[in-house]
Protein backbone atom coordinates (compact mmCIF):
# COMPACT_ATOMS: atom_id res chain seq x y z
CA UNK A 1 0.00 0.00 0.00
CA UNK A 2 3.26 2.06 1.06
CA UNK A 3 4.28 1.34 -2.48
CA UNK A 4 0.89 2.54 -4.10
CA UNK A 5 0.78 5.74 -2.20
CA UNK A 6 4.17 6.84 -3.50
CA UNK A 7 3.68 6.25 -6.70
CA UNK A 8 0.73 7.81 -7.11
CA UNK A 9 2.27 10.65 -5.44
CA UNK A 10 5.33 10.85 -8.26
CA UNK A 11 3.21 9.97 -10.76
CA UNK A 12 0.22 12.51 -9.92
CA UNK A 13 0.27 13.82 -13.33
CA UNK A 14 -1.44 10.72 -14.22
CA UNK A 15 -4.76 12.55 -13.41
CA UNK A 16 -4.68 13.12 -17.30
CA UNK A 17 -5.60 10.26 -18.22
CA UNK A 18 -9.02 11.00 -16.71
CA UNK A 19 -9.46 12.70 -19.61
CA UNK A 20 -9.62 9.74 -22.15
CA UNK A 21 -12.89 8.02 -20.41
CA UNK A 22 -14.88 11.14 -21.32
CA UNK A 23 -13.28 11.43 -25.05
CA UNK A 24 -14.23 8.32 -25.94
CA UNK A 25 -17.72 8.48 -24.57
CA UNK A 26 -18.24 11.24 -26.49
CA UNK A 27 -16.19 10.37 -29.87
CA UNK A 28 -18.29 6.88 -29.38
CA UNK A 29 -21.65 9.26 -29.08
CA UNK A 30 -20.72 10.88 -32.01
CA UNK A 31 -19.63 8.10 -34.37
CA UNK A 32 -23.67 6.24 -33.96
CA UNK A 33 -25.49 9.49 -35.17
CA UNK A 34 -27.56 8.54 -37.98
CA UNK A 35 -30.51 10.92 -37.33
CA UNK A 36 -28.23 14.35 -38.64
CA UNK A 37 -27.16 15.71 -42.03
CA UNK A 38 -23.37 14.95 -42.77
CA UNK A 39 -21.33 17.68 -44.91
CA UNK A 40 -19.09 15.77 -47.64
CA UNK A 41 -15.59 16.49 -47.23
CA UNK A 42 -13.85 16.62 -50.51
CA UNK A 43 -11.58 18.49 -52.79
CA UNK A 44 -10.06 17.88 -56.41
CA UNK A 45 -6.74 17.00 -54.82
CA UNK A 46 -8.58 13.61 -53.31
CA UNK A 47 -9.07 12.43 -56.76
CA UNK A 48 -5.21 11.90 -57.31
CA UNK A 49 -4.35 10.16 -54.53
CA UNK A 50 -4.14 6.64 -55.17
CA UNK A 51 -5.41 4.07 -53.13
CA UNK A 52 -2.10 2.09 -51.41
CA UNK A 53 -2.81 -0.74 -48.72
CA UNK A 54 1.03 -0.23 -47.24
CA UNK A 55 0.45 2.58 -45.35
CA UNK A 56 -1.73 0.71 -43.24
CA UNK A 57 0.98 -0.30 -41.31
CA UNK A 58 2.51 3.07 -40.43
CA UNK A 59 -1.61 4.20 -39.74
CA UNK A 60 -1.49 1.45 -37.07
CA UNK A 61 1.58 2.34 -35.67
CA UNK A 62 0.03 5.73 -34.74
CA UNK A 63 -1.17 3.57 -31.64
CA UNK A 64 2.21 3.00 -30.68
CA UNK A 65 3.61 6.48 -31.83
CA UNK A 66 1.44 8.09 -29.26
CA UNK A 67 1.39 5.92 -26.73
CA UNK A 68 5.20 5.38 -26.41
CA UNK A 69 6.04 9.23 -26.56
CA UNK A 70 3.56 10.06 -23.81
CA UNK A 71 5.20 7.72 -21.85
CA UNK A 72 8.29 9.25 -22.83
CA UNK A 73 7.02 12.13 -21.37
CA UNK A 74 5.32 10.71 -18.45
CA UNK A 75 8.46 9.57 -16.66
CA UNK A 76 10.70 12.52 -17.35
CA UNK A 77 9.56 13.85 -14.07
CA UNK A 78 12.28 16.66 -13.71
CA UNK A 79 11.17 18.48 -16.62
CA UNK A 80 7.44 18.15 -16.68
CA UNK A 81 6.77 20.75 -18.20
CA UNK A 82 7.17 19.26 -21.33
CA UNK A 83 4.91 16.52 -20.33
CA UNK A 84 1.93 19.39 -19.76
CA UNK A 85 2.33 21.19 -22.59
CA UNK A 86 1.98 18.08 -25.10
CA UNK A 87 -0.83 17.15 -23.34
CA UNK A 88 -2.21 20.53 -23.63
CA UNK A 89 -2.27 20.66 -26.67
CA UNK A 90 -3.45 17.47 -27.63
CA UNK A 91 -6.30 17.88 -25.05
CA UNK A 92 -7.61 21.01 -26.42
CA UNK A 93 -7.29 20.01 -30.05
CA UNK A 94 -9.00 16.70 -29.53
CA UNK A 95 -11.70 18.42 -27.52
CA UNK A 96 -11.94 21.11 -30.02
CA UNK A 97 -12.30 18.59 -33.11
CA UNK A 98 -15.31 16.70 -31.09
CA UNK A 99 -17.19 20.37 -30.52
CA UNK A 100 -16.75 21.00 -34.61
CA UNK A 101 -17.94 17.04 -35.28
CA UNK A 102 -20.78 18.26 -33.33
CA UNK A 103 -21.72 21.41 -34.48
CA UNK A 104 -20.86 20.12 -38.23
CA UNK A 105 -21.50 16.57 -38.59
CA UNK A 106 -18.78 16.09 -41.71
CA UNK A 107 -18.23 12.64 -43.52
CA UNK A 108 -16.50 11.36 -46.44
CA UNK A 109 -17.44 8.68 -49.23
CA UNK A 110 -14.02 7.81 -51.47
CA UNK A 111 -13.48 4.46 -49.46
CA UNK A 112 -13.50 1.86 -52.28
CA UNK A 113 -16.45 -0.29 -52.23
CA UNK A 114 -13.44 -3.15 -53.51
CA UNK A 115 -10.38 -3.60 -53.17
CA UNK A 116 -8.05 -4.69 -56.48
CA UNK A 117 -6.52 -7.84 -55.00
CA UNK A 118 -6.68 -9.90 -51.64
CA UNK A 119 -3.86 -9.54 -48.85
CA UNK A 120 -2.93 -9.32 -44.71
CA UNK A 121 -3.27 -5.48 -45.52
CA UNK A 122 -6.34 -5.08 -47.19
CA UNK A 123 -7.34 -7.68 -45.01
CA UNK A 124 -6.61 -5.36 -42.20
CA UNK A 125 -8.11 -2.50 -44.16
CA UNK A 126 -11.68 -4.03 -44.00
CA UNK A 127 -11.61 -4.67 -40.38
CA UNK A 128 -10.51 -0.59 -40.00
CA UNK A 129 -13.62 0.54 -42.35
CA UNK A 130 -15.65 -2.13 -40.52
CA UNK A 131 -14.88 -0.97 -37.16
CA UNK A 132 -14.21 3.10 -37.86
CA UNK A 133 -17.01 4.78 -39.38
CA UNK A 134 -16.38 7.40 -42.47
CA UNK A 135 -18.08 10.51 -40.19
CA UNK A 136 -16.44 12.65 -37.84
CA UNK A 137 -13.38 13.37 -40.51
CA UNK A 138 -12.82 17.32 -40.36
CA UNK A 139 -10.32 17.70 -38.78
CA UNK A 140 -8.64 14.74 -38.70
CA UNK A 141 -7.42 13.85 -35.02
CA UNK A 142 -4.99 11.04 -36.30
CA UNK A 143 -2.94 14.03 -38.22
CA UNK A 144 -3.64 16.58 -35.32
CA UNK A 145 -2.26 13.97 -32.77
CA UNK A 146 0.90 12.98 -34.55
CA UNK A 147 2.31 16.61 -35.68
CA UNK A 148 1.06 17.09 -32.28
CA UNK A 149 3.43 14.44 -30.78
CA UNK A 150 6.22 14.99 -33.03
CA UNK A 151 6.51 18.32 -31.54
CA UNK A 152 5.89 17.77 -28.44
CA UNK A 153 8.94 14.94 -28.30
CA UNK A 154 11.05 17.59 -30.56
CA UNK A 155 10.47 20.41 -27.95
CA UNK A 156 11.16 18.42 -24.59
CA UNK A 157 14.17 18.87 -22.82
CA UNK A 158 17.00 16.49 -24.24
CA UNK A 159 15.94 16.64 -27.69
CA UNK A 160 15.54 20.33 -27.79
CA UNK A 161 18.96 20.33 -26.23
CA UNK A 162 20.72 17.82 -27.85
CA UNK A 163 23.76 19.83 -28.82
CA UNK A 164 24.53 21.69 -25.63
CA UNK A 165 27.36 19.07 -24.47
CA UNK A 166 26.83 19.96 -21.08
CA UNK A 167 23.44 18.20 -20.65
CA UNK A 168 23.16 15.67 -22.96
CA UNK A 169 26.98 14.55 -22.50
CA UNK A 170 27.75 11.20 -24.56
CA UNK A 171 28.35 11.22 -27.71
CA UNK A 172 26.38 7.94 -28.23
CA UNK A 173 22.87 9.58 -26.82
CA UNK A 174 23.71 12.40 -28.72
CA UNK A 175 23.37 10.72 -32.08
CA UNK A 176 20.75 8.26 -30.88
CA UNK A 177 18.47 11.69 -29.52
CA UNK A 178 19.07 12.71 -33.45
CA UNK A 179 18.11 9.53 -34.72
CA UNK A 180 14.85 8.89 -32.70
CA UNK A 181 13.68 12.41 -33.44
CA UNK A 182 14.20 12.05 -37.27
CA UNK A 183 12.52 8.89 -36.97
CA UNK A 184 9.49 10.99 -35.60
CA UNK A 185 9.21 13.19 -38.39
CA UNK A 186 9.34 10.53 -40.87
CA UNK A 187 6.89 8.23 -39.28
CA UNK A 188 4.60 11.65 -38.65
CA UNK A 189 4.73 12.34 -42.45
CA UNK A 190 3.81 8.65 -43.37
CA UNK A 191 0.98 8.73 -40.48
CA UNK A 192 -0.25 11.72 -42.05
CA UNK A 193 0.08 10.11 -45.84
CA UNK A 194 -1.51 7.20 -44.72
CA UNK A 195 -4.59 9.03 -43.86
CA UNK A 196 -5.11 9.80 -47.51
CA UNK A 197 -3.65 6.58 -49.52
CA UNK A 198 -6.14 4.68 -47.23
CA UNK A 199 -9.33 6.96 -47.94
CA UNK A 200 -9.88 7.47 -44.26
CA UNK A 201 -9.59 11.67 -44.97
CA UNK A 202 -9.78 14.43 -47.54
CA UNK A 203 -6.43 16.50 -48.08
CA UNK A 204 -8.88 19.18 -46.32
CA UNK A 205 -9.04 16.93 -43.23
CA UNK A 206 -4.99 16.79 -43.20
CA UNK A 207 -4.82 20.20 -43.70
CA UNK A 208 -7.54 21.24 -40.95
CA UNK A 209 -5.81 18.97 -38.51
CA UNK A 210 -2.11 20.80 -39.49
CA UNK A 211 -4.25 24.38 -38.71
CA UNK A 212 -5.32 23.17 -35.80
CA UNK A 213 -2.09 22.07 -34.22
CA UNK A 214 0.07 25.53 -35.64
CA UNK A 215 -2.82 27.56 -33.57
CA UNK A 216 -2.51 25.67 -30.23
CA UNK A 217 1.07 25.29 -30.89
CA UNK A 218 1.53 28.96 -31.05
CA UNK A 219 -0.87 29.12 -28.06
CA UNK A 220 1.29 26.59 -25.42
CA UNK A 221 4.82 26.51 -26.95
CA UNK A 222 5.35 29.82 -28.44
CA UNK A 223 3.71 32.82 -26.96
CA UNK A 224 5.03 31.47 -23.32
CA UNK A 225 8.94 31.55 -24.78
CA UNK A 226 8.17 35.09 -26.32
CA UNK A 227 7.16 36.62 -23.19
CA UNK A 228 9.65 35.05 -21.41
CA UNK A 229 11.83 36.06 -23.67
CA UNK A 230 10.39 39.66 -23.30
CA UNK A 231 10.95 39.33 -19.27
CA UNK A 232 14.34 38.08 -19.53
CA UNK A 233 15.85 41.09 -21.89
CA UNK A 234 13.74 43.52 -19.42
Amino acid sequence: MTRLKDFLFKYKHAIIILYMPIYLFWFMTLEKRTNVHFTEIHCKIDDYIPFCEIFIIPYLLWFLYVAVSLLYLFFQTKHLDDFYRCCAVLLLGMTTSLIIYTVFPNAQTMRPKTFDHSNIFTTIIDILYRTDTDTNVFPSIHVFNSVAIHFGISRSYYFRNVDNTNIVKSDKIRKAIKIIRLSSLILCILICISTLTLKQHSFLDLVGGCVLFAFYYTIIYIRPFRQSKLSTDC
